[in-house]
């Protein structure tokens, strides 16, 4: 449970519910928003009305995967007993259609070879059924060749009982070894919190594994579920967006061996763009989170969930660090896994930030800034933006200027493209 529950101290725990009792009208308000991931990871989705109900029996085995413990181990006794009383019943019919179940008195003489040998009523029957079918074999009642019958029924009852074993022992297996069992042991932050990160808005939360075994090829998908209008004004109830992880290697794969905190930066074509802090309470949305990867210890892919309502998002706050190198190896305390401090922080959206800065909130040709660090211009120069991306293919922060690239500037009331080459050498010029 520590998976879906998350780690949080218990003074972290004690501040929550206070908050709650103070403002108890907001937060029953905001509890009665359905959301399509509950923080388990299970899809909180009713399927109501469904009329081809055939279709869940052409698949029989994922079905019975899918059914409850208590289902499956109902319909695993049923089976194994409904096998039995039926070919206790066709031995029972045998016996009697050969004449093994007569007495026989003192004067008959030397009793018939049966069928079936010791078996003198229904329950002998019942009985040798389940030595059959179970192949325990007690030694008091076989099979003999006086009816080639009795042979016949001992080989379809072996068969339907392998059946049976396979396809229990398939199930349970199955169901021991599901996926979601794996990631009962992967844990997500119970908040996610918005802060500034390299200079832009960023939404991050943390991620760990608490096993030693790690999950190879581990990738995380993010995703805003939020209702919509299109142009035509359709209604949209669920619309859903894929968000890009920020990762310098420009894919959603992570390495995780120790927590680690996803981020997403807030850019023009991120859907988190126009929120800010004043309207994130009343943001009809929910950012899913999806892991996937292999179990490396049995080799099965796995998947864990969870989900972030605007509630559970934390504005102008940043998670604390809980790795520390001691003795010469790195050491993760959980106990602060969910801790976050408060940072300095604009309450402006995104696209606020970007407007008082200068940048047009409408699309722009190329040349139009979207970062705000300083990133080497030219040879000996540096220029304040972060980055210049065209309309089609964006640059990281991180990535320097190359050589060729050029810049507008204003001269004489018009705009012309210098290269950056010659911004830096103007600048040693005048630096000397």
């Amino acid at each position: 449970m520590l998976a879906r529950k998350g780690l949080l101290p218990d003074g972290f725990l004690l501040t929550r519910v206070a908050e709650d009792t103070r403002q108890p009208s907001c937060f029953r308000s905001k509890a009665q928003r359905a959301r399509f991931i509950t923080k388990s990871g299970s899809c909180n989705v009713a399927h109501k009305n469904i009329r081809e109900q055939g279709r869940f029996l052409q698949d029989v085995f994922t079905t019975m995967v899918d059914l409850k413990w208590q289902h499956s181990l109902l319909i695993f006794t049923s089976a194994f007993l409904c096998s039995w009383m039926l070919f206790a019943m066709a031995w029972w019919l045998l016996a009697f259609a050969h004449g093994d179940l007569e007495p026989l008195g003192p004067e008959s003489g030397p009793a018939p070879v049966p069928c079936v040998t010791a078996i003198h009523s229904f329950t002998s029957a019942f009985l040798f059924s389940i030595e059959v079918q179970v192949t325990i074999g007690f030694g008091g009642r076989m099979v003999t060749e006086e009816c080639p019958l009795a042979i016949t029924i001992l080989i379809v009852q072996n068969i339907l009982g392998l059946i049976i074993n396979a396809v229990m022992l398939g199930c349970i297996f199955m169901k021991t070894a599901q996926a979601n069992r794996r990631a009962e042991t992967l844990i997500f932050s119970r908040n996610a919190v918005i802060a500034t990160r390299n200079g832009r808005p960023t939404f991050m939360f943390r991620v760990g594994d608490l096993r030693k075994s790690m999950i190879i090829s581990a990738t995380v998908q993010l995703q805003v579920v939020r209702k919509t209008v299109t142009a035509e004004g359709e209604v949209l109830p669920v619309c859903q967006l894929d968000i890009q992880v920020e990762n310098p290697l420009r894919s959603n794969g992570i390495f995780l061996v120790s927590p680690l905190i996803i981020s997403h930066t807030i850019e023009r074509d991120s859907p988190l763009y126009d929120v800010s802090a004043q309207s994130l309470a009343n943001e009809n949305l929910e950012i899913i989170v999806i892991l996937e990867g292999v179990v490396e210890t049995t080799g099965i892919t796995m998947q864990a969930r969870t989900s972030y309502t605007p509630e559970e998002i934390l504005w102008g706050r940043r998670f604390v660090s809980i790795i520390s190198e001691e003795d010469g190896r790195y050491t993760v305390d959980y106990s602060k896994f969910g801790n976050t401090v408060p940072v300095r922080m604009s309450s402006l959206s995104a696209k606020e930030l970007d407007q008082t800065r200068g940048v047009q909130g409408g699309s722009t040709p190329e040349g139009h800034f979207q970062g705000w660090g300083l990133v080497r211009a030219g040879r000996g120069g540096y220029r304040r933006g972060g980055r210049a991306c065209d309309s089609t293919t964006s640059r990281p922060w991180y990535a320097h200027a190359e050589k060729g690239d050029v810049e507008e500037m204003v001269e004489n009331g018009k705009k012309k493209q210098v290269p950056l080459e010659e911004i830096g050498r103007e600048r040693e010029l005048e630096g000397d």
